[in-house]
């Protein structure tokens, strides 16, 4: 019904930047909040930034001043501008977003399938 695809991950040395690109696809009336999350190895899953409509931010404290979220209405798409890169932020990051499906206007929480950040000399 519904499907995100993210793009934009890689390979960064430590202190530069990336940015992550995420677009909604499929039966959608409208998308209420978009986000990232990330998940390193052996670690668990965590929020990394989210946006909602009415494009109000927040901020894992590990990235606030680094990172920066942001979406396009009108393309079904959400950014995310990373920073000051750490080693520390090597992960998977996912997109997600909680969608109003057309026809039905129920609620569906999307994801995508991760794309690899790597921080590293």
């Amino acid at each position: 019904q519904v499907q995100l695809v993210e793009s934009g991950g890689g390979l960064v040395q430590p202190g530069g930047s990336l940015r992550l690109s995420c677009v909604a696809s499929g039966s959608i009336f409208s998308i209420t909040a978009m986000g990232w999350h990330r998940q390193a190895p052996g670690k668990q899953r965590e929020l990394v930034a989210h946006i909602d409509s009415g494009r109000t931010t927040n901020y894992a404290d590990s990235v606030k001043g680094r990172f920066t979220i942001s979406r396009d209405n009108a393309k079904n798409m959400v950014y995310l501008q990373m920073n000051s890169l750490k080693p520390e932020d090597t992960a998977v990051y996912y997109c997600y977003a909680l969608t109003v499906v057309r026809d039905t206007f129920r609620y569906l929480e999307v994801w995508g399938q991760g794309t690899l950040v790597t921080v590293s000399s």
